[in-house]
């Protein structure tokens, strides 16, 4: 076979028919979200320490971090510091409401506390 009788043949498969490819394919998942920038984390645990929740976040987010920053040393890969920024954005962005439900008068006391559920984080 030479190579004209190879862009001749239009084959069985697509019944004469040729395909074209409607939108390019990307090897990343279209829902994958950026990367934080480079310096989000020391803006993360500045943004912690000025809030009044300093204490107990501070210490938990460099808890998260270090944990983050061993995993992505055995396994190449940022993910793991991503996730932690992404993590502590998040709960920054949630805290004004929290905040307004808590001052809000609801009562709590029939509910029960999480780490009697899930256990104590480690």
């Amino acid at each position: 076979m030479g190579a004209d009788s190879v862009s001749e043949h239009t084959g069985n498969g697509y019944r004469g028919r040729t395909t074209c490819m409607e939108e390019p394919v990307s090897a990343q998942p279209e829902e994958a979200p950026a990367p934080p920038a480079p310096a989000a984390a020391a803006q993360l645990e500045a943004q912690l320490r000025g809030d009044r929740r300093a204490g107990t976040w501070v210490a938990a987010f460099e808890r998260d971090w270090a944990k983050a920053l061993e995993d992505s040393r055995h396994s190449y890969s940022l993910t793991p510091l991503h996730d932690v920024v992404r993590g502590w954005q998040l709960r920054i962005a949630a805290a004004p409401a929290v905040d307004a439900y808590m001052d809000s008068g609801r009562d709590e006391t029939g509910f029960v506390d999480l780490d009697d559920v899930l256990g104590v984080r480690r």
